[in-house]
């Protein structure tokens, strides 16, 4: 049995790691692991569900594409947004009905949009009038949805500034769609990946409410709205829970009546506390005065979002006083480096484990085998 204790006390006693003592106790390791808990998958859909039941959550494939984990979703209820062909081709082999998939990346080659459109594809998002036309000249029966801009504030990733209609582009929009006859059907936005600030939503919601007014006035018929991704998970700053999120969500929604469909695009809320990373120290070294500890797994092979320092935790098994290292990936890269003084035991050894909580988005999702380093496993139990 592994007795993994970090050099955070606190954190180390609520680190539950039966799934990874269970499975190393049966396998050799043989290169990084990513261990998902199909339970943790399933209980935050649930609990998803049951604090905005207005809500129908369509997971966003990108943070984990995994088929079994998909299975999971889509045995709770789930449905799905796409961002690409490969994504579309995944649900479709699964037996997803097309017409409940929505293609909610805002550019899409002409190419895509038209597979989309051949397998039934009926839910496409735009957010200037080049991409409103793009789709209605490949699909004029298409339903559209329009991404506005919201603000990203206190977010860890702002997407506003690549994506979102303002003030003068949602009018153009709007004008376009009413004049040659494009069904713009709805509304979206996006607060910002693991954001940590409820009034986002709030504010999203009520611009989406101006938006529809604007709509119907141009003669289009609203009846979508989609409130995005963004909602938090605990990285180890404190986050909003998804209950304090739905009382913001649930209030707002008023307004807006039953006829109304709403959805969401969550990715990183189902997944990434089901998701336990499992690397091995391959060196150790000082190197003027700092410490530095190299991994079999790095910024390419899975740990891409640790080099935004927003928070993981990692444990090991030694219990020696704790010293900062430069966390650093096996490649030749020097973008490969991911954590600058971070805890660890001073007594890190070649082959010991580090274990990383809370990394089951955007880890294997993300990782390809550059330099010739193994991607890892992915292990759904």
């Amino acid at each position: 049995m592994l007795n993994v204790l970090s050099a955070n006390a606190e954190s180390a006693s609520v680190f539950d790691h039966s799934l990874i003592d269970r499975y190393l106790s049966l396998n050799t390791y043989d290169g990084p692991l990513l261990i998902i808990d199909s339970s943790i998958v399933r209980n935050k859909a649930r609990q998803f569900l049951r604090a905005m039941p207005r809500v129908q959550p369509h997971f966003a494939v990108k943070s984990n594409p995994d088929k079994r984990v998909l299975a999971v979703l889509k045995e709770e209820g789930v449905n799905f947004e796409v961002a690409s062909k490969d994504e579309l081709d995944l649900l479709l082999q699964m037996g997803v009905d097309a017409s409940d998939i929505f293609y909610s990346n805002p550019i899409k080659s002409r190419r895509y949009c038209q597979y989309a459109a051949d397998r039934g594809v009926q839910w496409f998002v735009v957010d200037s009038e080049e991409e409103l036309r793009k789709i209605h000249g490949i699909k004029p029966d298409a339903k559209t949805y329009l991404r506005i801009y919201t603000s990203n504030e206190g977010s860890g990733w702002q997407l506003s500034s690549k994506f979102g209609a303002r003030d003068v582009q949602t009018r153009a929009v709007i004008e376009t769609a009413a004049a040659i006859g494009a069904d713009l059907a709805g509304v979206t936005f996006h607060v910002g990946s693991q954001c940590t600030n409820i009034n986002n939503w709030r504010e999203g919601i009520q611009t989406a409410a101006d938006v529809f007014e604007c709509m119907r006035e141009a003669g289009l018929k609203p009846r979508l709205l989609n409130l995005g991704g963004g909602y938090p998970v605990d990285l180890g700053a404190a986050v909003p829970s998804i209950d304090e999120i739905a009382q913001v969500i649930n209030r707002e929604l008023e307004v807006f009546p039953p006829a109304v469909h709403v959805i969401a695009e969550p990715g990183r809320y189902f997944v990434a506390d089901a998701g336990y990373f499992v690397s091995q120290v391959v060196g150790k070294t000082i190197r003027e005065d700092k410490h530095w500890l190299f991994l079999d797994s790095g910024f390419y092979s899975g740990l891409i979002e640790l080099k935004d320092d927003l928070g993981h935790e990692l444990y090991a098994d030694r219990t020696g006083e704790p010293v900062g290292w430069t966390i650093a990936g096996p490649t030749c890269d020097s973008v490969d480096v991911l954590l600058e003084e971070h805890q660890l035991p001073c007594d890190m050894q070649e082959d010991d484990f580090v274990y990383i909580k809370n990394v089951g988005a955007y880890s294997s999702a993300c990782a390809c085998s550059f330099n010739g380093f193994p991607t890892p496993d992915v292990i759904v139990m």
